[in-house]
């Protein structure tokens, strides 16, 4: 059950915990994570502060899920990851797209082989550049603030698409890719671009342009035998090609995107079922970024 809620602006905290009937809130961190009815912490700020609350969570011995992306930078998840595991701490990072159904299913016709063996993975996801509106809000200039977020929108968006890479293919044993501020619309590069040579001889190579004239997002998987089509976040369909067959495999939208996820980190937390994205796999995400833009 949800007990506490914590946001640095108290007013806002009291509304939301009044609104969702939550017995307390807090404009403290520190208080919410030394409140002895709360059992685990769940950190959804932005990536700044995750490494802080984090540790701070494992001192008082309290299980984590933490958002994507995990941290900063490397140093700083693996700094998280050393400090669960040296205490014993269950820690969980919310690369939650592992869970939905769609991405389940990808999963499965790979590992049937329907297409065969993979060779090759192509990614190109564009997005229009953010406009002075846009880059007035805070709820998102923050995004591309690296001070905050670690880098630009590739670091909000990317650690979706490489932990389900990660999650299909497995380790790297290359990984490499230019990033380059085009449109200098704000201070950090709005284009990437990557390969990674997985271990098991699978190729991806992707592109990410944020200053894009028209939206795209899509993934093509190419095997000896067929493709598999399909987007990260623009729509809720596989198309699976083999020979002149198509198929397409349609997703119904998720009203809570998190919420498979959840409750998988739940029966985590109660000992029920195994970590369904660990620490390590989290700050490995985040060692492929860095590898990626610099």
């Amino acid at each position: 059950s949800l007990q506490a809620v914590m946001r640095r602006n108290a007013a806002k905290a009291e509304d939301y915990a009044k609104r969702h009937a939550v017995p307390r809130w807090y404009d403290d961190a520190e208080k919410l994570i030394r409140d002895p009815k709360v059992g685990a912490i769940y950190i959804a700020t932005p990536p700044d502060s995750h490494e802080q609350y984090t540790l701070a969570a494992i001192a008082a011995r309290k299980p984590v899920y933490v958002e994507k992306p995990m941290a900063l930078n490397f140093k700083s998840a693996q700094k998280m990851y050393n400090a669960a595991a040296a205490c014993g701490v269950k820690l969980v990072v919310a690369h939650y797209r592992r869970e939905w159904l769609l991405f389940k299913k990808l999963k499965q016709l790979i590992n049937d082989n329907v297409i065969g063996d993979v060779r090759v993975v192509r990614l190109v996801f564009d997005k229009k550049a953010l406009s002075a509106d846009e880059l007035s809000q805070e709820n998102i200039a923050w995004r591309v603030n690296p001070a905050i977020a670690g880098g630009g929108l590739f670091h909000d968006l990317a650690p979706h698409q490489l932990d389900i890479l990660f999650h299909l293919f497995g380790s790297a044993k290359k990984v490499c890719g230019v990033a380059v501020n085009q449109a200098e619309g704000y201070g950090v590069h709005d284009m990437v671009a990557g390969s990674i040579l997985f271990q098991n001889g699978v190729a991806f190579n992707g592109s990410w342009c944020f200053n894009a004239p028209v939206a795209n997002d899509v993934c093509e998987i190419i095997g000896s035998d067929g493709k598999i089509t399909f987007g990260f976040f623009s729509n809720n369909s596989i198309e699976l090609t083999v020979g002149e067959n198509l198929t397409r495999f349609n997703f119904d939208k998720l009203e809570h995107v998190q919420q498979p996820m959840i409750e998988k980190v739940v029966k985590y937390f109660l000992g029920q079922g195994d970590n369904p994205c660990g620490g390590n796999e989290g700050a490995l995400i985040m060692k492929w970024i860095e590898k990626f833009v610099n």
